[in-house]
């Protein structure tokens, strides 16, 4: 009896379809992600009993002991910080500020974070304190 030669044809499995829906939820986390720019640096905060969380911080500025201003692990002068903040809220349009200020720090600074970053289209900015 002569055998008769079956040829089997390999099973593929079409992969574009499954990458196609990997690249379309990659593209929809980096998209609905939002960045948060932290200050880099610990400060000592002032007490406050009955301070609260913010839930949508998501650009800090620290003003440490030394009256230094910090963000994103860079120190800034206080002339160039209207115009950092104003390209952070560019990628953040929801984003809001909270200010670190150390409890050693002056007052005077503090004010002027503040005229700085408000003047840079900021309506809600924050001063963090700790509650415990």
């Amino acid at each position: 009896m002569a055998r008769k030669k079956v040829k089997v044809e390999d099973a593929e499995i079409d992969m574009t379809p499954m990458l196609d829906v990997v690249f379309i939820m990659l593209i929809f986390f980096i998209v609905t992600t939002s960045f948060v720019k932290e200050s880099g640096v610990t400060v000592d905060k002032p007490y406050a009993p009955t301070a609260s969380k913010k839930k949508n911080a998501s650009i800090f500025v620290a003003i440490k002991d030394s009256d230094t201003i910090w963000v994103s692990k860079k120190e800034i002068d206080i002339k160039n910080l209207r115009s950092l903040i104003e390209d952070i809220k560019l990628e953040n349009p929801d984003g809001q500020v909270v200010i670190q200020a150390d409890k050693k720090s002056h007052a005077g600074i503090l004010l002027k974070t503040i005229d700085a970053i408000k003047s840079a289209g900021v309506k809600d900015v924050s001063v963090a304190a700790r509650v415990k």
